[in-house]
């Protein structure tokens, strides 16, 4: 119990965590807005570059809102791991935090690109 409350008490935790935050609802509220009104059922999921004409893979709206899962998965993954690691070093927890707001960042970049061709 004492290191959760060190955990929260730490500044530069709780900056990082506040970005984490605001990077998922930020990314899930992007996501959700950019759907639409729903009338289309064709989203592009996928763009593998070696397939030539046919490049683009099509897909539902739950292919889409899988970004969003994503990104909560991401959020929870990042923070549960920094708390099980703040214990045994700081530095550790809060690289973890920092990774996690590169993996929202790079999410919302690129379910906005595929958004984006639709």
């Amino acid at each position: 119990m004492p290191t959760t409350k060190k955990y929260f008490h730490d500044k530069v935790v709780l900056l990082l965590l506040s970005a984490n935050f605001f990077l998922a609802f930020l990314a899930s509220v992007l996501i959700l807005l950019r759907l639409g009104d729903g009338q289309a059922n064709n989203y592009i999921v996928q763009y593998r570059s070696n397939l030539g004409l046919s490049a683009y893979k099509t897909g539902s709206i739950g292919d889409i809102l899988e970004f969003v899962l994503f990104v909560v998965l991401i959020l929870l993954v990042s923070v549960v791991m920094s708390i099980k690691t703040y214990h045994i070093q700081r530095q550790l927890s809060m690289i973890i935090l920092a990774m996690g707001i590169l993996l929202l960042v790079i999410a919302t970049i690129v379910s906005n690109a595929l958004l984006v061709l639709r």
